[in-house]
């Protein structure tokens, strides 16, 4: 296979990025939503308040962390006993390859 030169490397990933954004370019055209008729308001109307802000309860805010402290402290020794897997594998095959 010939060597490409940057150039030509360059014009195949812009290439590559047209055939891979083409679909969902005419995706995002064929969903538009249909333009919405607003309608006049009322000359008298009188504006209302906004409705005041989500209601939080304590024992569910603290359940809630809790329970992420407790996905992340599983995350974590999951990750470690990885990493341990890991550096052993790494540490026979390299006495393996020694011998």
């Amino acid at each position: 296979m010939p060597k490409r030169s940057r150039l030509g490397q360059l014009a195949g990933l812009v290439a590559a990025g047209l055939v891979v954004c083409a679909p969902v370019a005419q995706a995002v055209e064929i969903q538009a939503p249909a333009p919405v008729i607003a309608q006049a308001a009322a000359v008298h109307e009188v504006p209302r308040q906004a409705p005041p802000g989500p209601v939080l309860d304590p024992a569910e805010t603290d359940k809630a962390n809790s329970q992420e402290t407790k996905n992340k402290i599983i995350a974590g020794v999951a990750a470690a006993i990885l990493l341990g897997l890991v550096i052993l594998g790494r540490r026979a095959r390299s006495k393996k390859k020694k011998s």
